[in-house]
């Protein structure tokens, strides 16, 4: 204590150095004045260090908590995608559970997933898409009026009626109506055995009849007609000793010849949805549909984030019809095959961030409610439930609610709207 205290002494002047022969001592008096102001000088020292001390305490608290919104908010995002070469990205939003798309320029068509989400593990769902130039069909390889769908190695002919074929060169109708009588009969083949003996028989797909003619085996009346024994899966047409199996518009026969393939007119670019639309596919043809975000309303205005959703702008504070709105409204597209089975989940509904301590789904509204029903699958999940089969061809539309509470009071919800295009064909 000593070391530390006589230097300040000194610069008092209260510890005087011998003069001559003469030395003064400190009075009581002086010494406790003395250690009065060393007290002061203290006292005044631990302020300024506390003082010191606590600012350096808050910038600290304050850097720590910027940083930790930095990570949390990196940490809710996946990587920004590559946009493919030749074609377009629909979609800025790269948080957790938003969606992207993706669309090719005219001349192309896109290979890989054309939406793809933000996962919880900051990866995207799918494959990374491509556009790849179209020249299968440049060549205009179908005849008579048929339509070219290009494929991924090949390209596939559409042929209007009464043309067959892989190039539709071949007529099927105007061959069966102008056949004769006689196409449809023939003379067996006969082989002559021991004297006086003769054994005769027909090609496959006819029958001897009354006065030795092998007559064609109509199978689409024998067979077709009964569900249980029909031997194509929509149309049969009757051949001299065969038949053909025929598919609706917007299909093609399968390779098994009984049934039959839907045809994505959407991605070979067979359709005529205008620029701004977008091209659902749907069982035997397709839909041009463009999703559009509600007009402004009561102080509550919405802005397309994606192709398929809208997100509400932040609310005026004294707005409560503002806060009470959907935060945001996703766009819904199912095709439907007319009179599937019943139940049936047809969509479901779930947050990424579950903060409340309860969610609640619910139907709106919509033409065709009659046939949807919700329910809950766990505790963050609800699905949309068809109950009752649907005759084709018709269009459904639902809305769905998903709100989530925390102690009763609203946190936020999420409007669905779900259409549903139904085929007029069960395949």
């Amino acid at each position: 204590m000593l070391l530390v205290l006589l230097p300040v002494w000194l610069a008092l002047g209260i510890l005087q150095l011998p003069l001559g022969s003469t030395q003064e001592c400190l009075s009581l008096q002086q010494a406790l004045g003395a250690v009065r102001q060393m007290q002061k000088l203290l006292v005044v020292q631990e302020a300024a260090h506390l003082r010191g001390t606590r600012g350096l305490r808050q910038q600290l608290s304050v850097l720590q908590s910027h940083l930790q919104r930095q990570a949390t908010k990196r940490n809710e995002t996946c990587p920004q995608p590559a946009v493919p070469l030749n074609g377009r990205m629909l979609g800025q939003n790269v948080r957790v559970g938003h969606d992207i798309h993706f669309v090719c320029n005219a001349g192309f068509r896109l290979v890989g997933s054309e939406t793809r989400t933000c996962r919880h593990n900051r990866t995207w769902s799918g494959t990374q898409p491509f556009c790849r130039s179209i020249d299968d069909c440049s060549s205009n390889p179908c005849a008579n009026g048929g339509t070219c769908v290009d494929g991924s190695q090949s390209y596939t002919c559409l042929c209007s009626p009464g043309w067959s074929g892989p190039s539709c060169q071949s007529p099927i109708y105007a061959y069966w109506v102008t056949l004769s009588n006689a196409s449809f009969s023939r003379q067996p083949r006969c082989a002559e055995g021991r004297p006086g003996s003769r054994r005769c028989s027909c090609d496959t797909g006819f029958q001897m009849r009354a006065g030795g003619m092998c007559h064609d085996v109509d199978e689409c009346q024998l067979f077709q007609s009964n569900p249980q024994t029909r031997i194509c899966l929509y149309d049969c047409l009757n051949l001299p000793g065969s038949y053909r199996c025929l598919c609706p518009p917007g299909y093609l026969l399968h390779v098994d010849h009984n049934t039959c393939e839907d045809v994505d007119e959407c991605a070979g670019k067979q359709h005529n949805c205008t620029q701004g639309d977008l091209c659902i596919n749907t069982f035997g043809g397709y839909r041009c549909v463009r999703p559009k975000c509600p007009p402004s309303r009561h102080n509550t205005s919405y802005v397309k984030t994606s192709a398929f959703q809208c997100e509400r702008n932040p609310c005026p504070m004294e707005s409560r019809a503002c806060r009470l709105a959907a935060n945001s409204i996703s766009f819904h597209y199912l095709p439907l095959q007319a009179n599937g089975t019943v139940p049936r989940v047809l969509f479901k509904m779930s947050t990424t961030r579950f903060v409340g301590d309860s969610l609640r789904f619910a139907i709106m509204g919509g033409r065709g409610q009659g046939v949807f029903a919700v329910r809950r699958s766990d505790r963050q999940t609800g699905e949309l439930v068809l109950t009752s089969p649907v005759v084709g061809p018709a269009t459904l539309e639902v809305e769905l609610e998903m709100s989530e509470f925390s102690r009763k009071v609203l946190l936020g919800k999420h409007m669905f709207k779900v259409t549903a295009f139904v085929s007029p064909y069960e395949f």
